[in-house]
């Protein structure tokens, strides 16, 4: 998370190279900054979902599964973060997942609300039908 705190600084710093204000406001910038920045960076719950859909689904059938993930954010509060994207590593180590998804939990209890929340349950039944493999792996950030 360093890097994050080097940029944020680094924006603040341009920010500040044309009109000049006040140093109390500047302080005052850099105190919230890092203020917000610790809220982030404590330990948080990661859940990472990896698909290898069957050869038999179509580009729609994958389409529908990643759009109905993408829905599970606006369905389930317990989710804090959310990203997704599609393998591109040159290694060819992947083992045919393709799908990456990448949940924030503040909490155990958080992730295994979200586990069993009826709009998770529902989407299982949406990808069930074209997934071949699924690897789950949950850790704690440190």
């Amino acid at each position: 998370m360093k890097p994050s705190i080097i940029i944020l600084f680094a924006a603040l710093l341009f920010a500040s190279c044309g009109d000049q204000p006040k140093k109390e406001t500047i302080e005052e910038q850099e105190e919230e900054t890092v203020e917000k920045t610790e809220e982030v960076t404590g330990p948080q719950l990661r859940h990472v979902v990896l698909f290898k859909f069957k050869e038999t689904s179509s580009a729609e059938d994958i389409k529908q599964v990643e759009e109905a993930f993408n829905a599970l954010p606006s369905k389930i509060s317990e989710i804090k973060g959310y990203e997704w994207g599609t393998n591109n590593s040159p290694e060819n180590l992947n083992k045919g997942l393709t799908h990456c998804f990448f949940l924030t939990f503040s909490s155990e209890a958080d992730r295994d609300t979200y586990l069993t929340h009826p709009d998770h349950l529902a989407f299982g039944d949406i990808a069930g039908p074209h997934i071949d493999d699924v690897t789950v792996v949950d850790y704690w950030t440190k």
